[in-house]
């Protein structure tokens, strides 16, 4: 899958990091999740929650991780400044580099879910 490489601020670490990675919108694609001009209609209902090992989780709208709709710039990240992640914060990170607050940046990621609303 194509690699994507970010550099962020961490505001917590008050560091500049290096992640690599895979973004999301690509392993949605992936799994067949309707973007682009599919993305239309009760689709954007959809949306998607991720959970790290220790229970956390947030959620993240379909739309917001479209290209179509914005830019979000989410990765799956499996290595930070040139190394693989460490146990503390992998072995995936999710790293959302246009949020304010890093509240979304998941360390250890376990899952991935897409859950559409059927009415």
């Amino acid at each position: 899958m194509p690699r994507t490489t970010l550099k962020v601020t961490n505001p917590h670490e008050k560091k500049d990091e290096s992640f690599e990675g895979v973004a999301l919108s690509e392993l949605l694609k992936q799994a067949g999740v309707p973007q682009g001009p599919k993305l239309k209609g009760a689709a954007m209902a959809t949306y998607v929650i991720a959970e790290a090992a220790d229970g956390y989780r947030v959620i993240y709208s379909l739309a917001e991780l479209d290209s179509d709709f914005q830019d979000s710039g989410v990765i799956v990240a499996d290595r930070m400044d040139g190394k693989p992640l460490d146990d503390q914060a992998g072995p995936f990170r999710l790293v959302a580099p246009h949020d304010k607050r890093p509240a979304r940046w998941i360390r250890m990621l376990q899952s991935i879910k897409v859950v559409t609303i059927v009415k």
